[in-house]
């Protein structure tokens, strides 16, 4: 299934006499000196121990075929594999790139969420290179530095390949525990910052003999393109971070020219593991890249490698089935503005476990999936890695009309975020420029009440669900940032409320579109 990937090394022909010209087939090199190469990527799966499961069958297959002609096959990875605060998540995404032979990953925000307190009991055992070349700190053998570096060199084959790794610019903003960084005087550089030292980095590679090189970026796709523009020597930036999803090369979107004209190519493969990425490339004999092509799989069309599922059970323990799902959903084109049979599920039984009216969520907040066939609880889990608590807000009606309206900015905003506004309680319509047209408030009755789009109540309040993120204000959501007024804090996420809801209701369960949003042309 996965030979297609590495068969061919692509029509996307970069000729050397020609640098405008990156796809034009009839330009082949001059030298038969070449160097082909195959790179295997990930990046941001935010702990999703299932996609790493099929990551890893898919893995299996890369180093089973053998190409044509003599390749080097590279392992990278593009940091945020991990989760935050949990350890045994954290645990089972390092296990997760040892199995696949990852040699070295960027460090993305989310390894940098571990309580301060393990990473000493973390870092020191990973199987792999953690790189950031722009992390500052005055003492540089505080708990970051000892066990980062700003870049290696691997030799495959007699070919030397620099492999360079930046942390986010914003990481502070990212953090639980940042003030505990900053107590150390530990930073990310700023982006321009960061260009010079990244600049810095390649220049020592290249006077060390090393003419191919890769940046393994959490910088973000904006940030990434900034680097290629401005940097000279770098061949390859496999990305993360902003979790878009960048499929085979197109000019000036994922193959742009550095400072001297040379191509460089970018790769980023979305978020939490849901897709995977193998990179072919060519370079001539001084290192510059004539053919290139960059293919992206998802990961739902491999099976869960079993001694990786039993690895991952030994250190999560064994999951528990507690349902059944009769009709599932197919997977979402854009998980960020398509309407969600899931999220609609998933916040019925959040409103039904809480008692409110309304129950609402971010669509960068649900992730995961549930699959037809049986329904445990580590599935169940992957719906909010993130554990964000469930509170109870009265929220007036102008408060979650103004909410709605700023989610529907998403279908004109860059990578489409914040996403969305899944609901419970409510039906709306929105139009593909991002115009709310209608809302209803449903009963718990099926009736149903119009809400004035253009004039929504400011004295009637609704008592909705919604996480301890979105209620904090989180994702620039200012106008729910109530979570001092909580009316309830629960103990827990609603992935307990999806438990819940199967143990409750054992019959099968079909989870459909009910048109509770629906996205029209105008």
């Amino acid at each position: 299934m996965i030979n297609p990937l590495i068969t061919s090394q692509s029509s996307n022909l970069i000729s050397r006499n020609n640098r405008q010209n990156y796809s034009n087939p009839k330009n082949p090199p001059i030298s038969s000196d070449y160097t082909r190469t195959s790179i295997f990527y990930v990046n941001d799966y935010h702990g999703r121990a299932i996609n790493m499961e099929r990551t890893i069958t898919a893995s299996n297959e890369f180093d089973r075929f053998v190409p044509s002609q003599p390749t080097d096959k590279l392992k990278l990875a593009s940091g945020d594999i991990m989760l935050g605060e949990d350890s045994l998540i954290n645990k089972v995404a390092a296990t997760f790139l040892r199995i696949i032979g990852v040699t070295a990953s960027a460090v993305g925000n989310h390894e940098c969420d571990t309580n301060p307190a393990e990473i000493n009991n973390l870092f020191p055992h990973l199987s792999y290179t953690l790189l950031a070349c722009n992390l500052k700190s005055k003492d540089e053998n505080d708990d970051f530095h000892k066990y980062i570096k700003s870049s290696i060199i691997e030799e495959h084959n007699g070919n030397k390949y620099g492999i360079i790794g930046t942390i986010p610019s914003d990481l502070l903003t990212r953090l639980k525990y940042a003030d505990v960084l900053r107590e150390k005087d530990i930073e990310p550089a700023s982006i321009e910052e960061t260009i010079q030292m990244v600049q810095s980095e390649v220049d020592k590679l290249r006077a060390q003999g090393v003419n191919k090189i890769i940046l393994l970026s959490h910088s973000g796709y904006g940030y990434d393109m900034k680097i290629a523009e401005q940097t000279d020597g770098i061949d390859v930036i496999l990305g993360g971070h902003s979790h878009n999803l960048l499929k085979d090369i197109k000019e000036n979107i994922n193959l742009l020219k550095s400072k001297s004209g040379e191509p460089v190519i970018i790769t980023q493969a979305g978020r939490d593991g849901r897709n995977f990425g193998v990179l072919n490339l060519e370079f001539d004999s001084n290192g510059i890249i004539t053919k290139a092509q960059n293919n992206v799989a998802t990961t739902r069309i491999f099976s869960r490698n079993a001694p990786a599922r039993h690895v991952f059970d030994m250190i999560l323990g064994k999951p528990e089935v507690v349902g059944h799902v009769r009709t599932a959903p197919p997977i979402m084109q854009n998980d960020l503005i398509d309407p969600s049979p899931l999220a609609n599920f998933v916040l019925d039984a959040v409103r039904e476990d809480t008692g409110a009216e309304v129950a609402i969520i971010s669509a960068a907040l649900l992730r995961g999936s549930l699959e037809k066939g049986r329904v445990d609880t580590r599935t169940i889990s992957e719906l909010s890695p993130f554990k964000n608590k469930i509170v109870n807000v009265y929220y007036t009606e102008k408060e979650l009309v103004d909410a709605i309206k700023f989610a529907a900015h998403s279908f004109s905003n860059q990578s489409n975020k914040p996403g969305l506004i899944y609901v419970s309680g409510l039906k709306y319509t929105v139009s593909k420029d991002g115009k709310i047209k209608e809302i209803k408030f449903v009963r718990k009755d099926g009736t149903e009440e119009n809400i004035d789009v253009n004039n929504p109540r400011k004295d009637k309040k609704y008592l909705v669900s919604v996480n301890d993120y979105i209620a904090a204000g989180g994702d620039n959501f200012s106008m729910l940032n109530k979570i001092k007024q909580a009316e309830k804090v629960f103990d827990y996420d609603l992935t307990k409320c999806v438990e819940d809801y199967f143990r409750r209701h054992p019959e099968p369960v079909d989870i459909v579109d009910d048109g509770r949003i629906k996205v029209v042309d105008e």
